[in-house]
């Protein structure tokens, strides 16, 4: 018996500076969801849709540039937290990968401190998600699925 097999496309999701402690920093502002939550939730909708999910959080740019530039991967969403207002570096390795890209936010960026209100990336991505919890991310996957149809 022959089988069919249909490739999984693969969805990369990057967490920048200091998302690895969601739950426990500024909760009025992020929320008290954990990354290990937000994870498991993502990877259980991707399942769904036969979709690979791989999650990776770092605080460290040049990690994150590693992981844009040398990861197997067909769609890339991308909270670069912090490194969103200052990493020339970052945007470059989206630049340089040619990924559909999503940039998403916890937060609104827009509302808060004028610093923060400058994104090095979102005109260079398709699309950005801020401002909306973890639903932002849970909307970039969506959007993610779907365009890859």
């Amino acid at each position: 018996m022959k089988r069919s097999w249909k490739k999984k496309n693969k969805i990369l999701v990057i967490h920048g500076p200091n998302l690895h402690i969601l739950g426990k920093r500024e909760k009025n502002i992020y929320g008290d969801f954990t990354i290990s939550e937000l994870n498991l939730e993502l990877k259980k909708i991707a399942h769904q849709h036969n979709y690979i999910l791989e999650t990776f959080q770092s605080n460290s740019e040049g990690e994150i540039v590693e992981k844009i530039s040398n990861s197997n991967y067909d769609f890339l969403i991308i909270n670069p937290a912090a490194y969103t207002h200052t990493s020339v570096a970052i945007r470059d390795a989206i630049l340089s990968v040619e990924k559909p890209t999503i940039e998403v936010h916890i937060s609104n960026i827009y509302k808060r401190e004028e610093f923060r209100r400058k994104s090095l990336i979102s005109d260079i991505v398709l699309g950005t998600i801020t401002g909306l919890g973890k639903l932002s991310y849970i909307l970039a996957l969506y959007a993610a699925i779907k365009l890859q149809k």
